[in-house]
């Protein structure tokens, strides 16, 4: 049964604060949210261990050379990603890949099509270049069919993207996968058009700077 999964979740989080009515949609919104919050944070964890472990091995970045640093590597990631279909978007000093599903999987599929692969090795062949930064690789879905199998579907094919780019000969240490189905869309699921672009692989570059290294909050 649809949305049986949040809601679940959602019910569970009221009844235990106290209140068991039934959620209304306000409650229901803040319930996707902790959802969300959830995924993210334990990603986030995961990064913060990788972020650790990769610069004990490499060091950071000297805080006035992070703007020059990531400049070169957007540089050289949009060269060899134009015409690919995958968007470069910078964020301060990280950069995100969006890589829309229609190129990167077969429908209900987490394994990387074949016309694909060229494009995460051009990838590789970047991030090799600039060992100073982790990797965070967060897969989307649409809302069609069921929340757990879409929060399954999202996992497995943030982890193929990782598995590809590790063939590649990117450092496993630096990469963190989260699967955040179908709980953070670009724009709401109401046409055929707006769920192809949800249905997507997000990979963000962090910098790895002096102060995320060394101190740990």
């Amino acid at each position: 049964m649809k949305k049986v999964f949040a809601v679940g979740l959602i019910t569970a989080s009221l009844v235990a604060g106290g209140c068991a009515t039934s959620p209304n949609n306000t409650q229901k919104g803040a319930g996707i949210g902790a959802v969300v919050g959830a995924l993210l944070g334990k990603a986030t964890g995961d990064n913060d261990k990788s972020r650790y472990a990769w610069g004990a091995a490499v060091g950071a970045i000297a805080g006035g050379a992070i703007g020059n640093y990531m400049d070169k590597q957007e540089e050289e990631l949009r060269n060899e990603l134009s015409d690919t279909g995958v968007q470069v978007v910078r964020e301060g000093d990280n950069l995100r890949l969006i890589m829309p599903g229609d190129i990167t999987f077969a429908t209900d599929s987490s394994t990387i099509s074949p016309n694909f692969n060229p494009v995460l090795q051009d990838v590789a062949n970047v991030v090799n270049n600039y060992e100073k930064t982790v990797l965070m690789i967060k897969g989307h879905t649409d809302d069609t069919g069921s929340e757990q199998y879409n929060q399954a579907l999202s996992e497995r094919r943030a982890s193929a993207v990782k598995n590809v780019l590790t063939n590649y000969s990117v450092n496993p240490t630096r990469i963190t996968t989260v699967g955040m189905g179908e709980y953070a869309p670009k724009v709401p699921n109401s046409s055929a058009a707006n769920r192809s672009m949800n249905r997507r692989v997000e990979l963000e570059i962090q910098p790895l700077t002096q102060f995320s290294f060394f101190c740990k909050s």
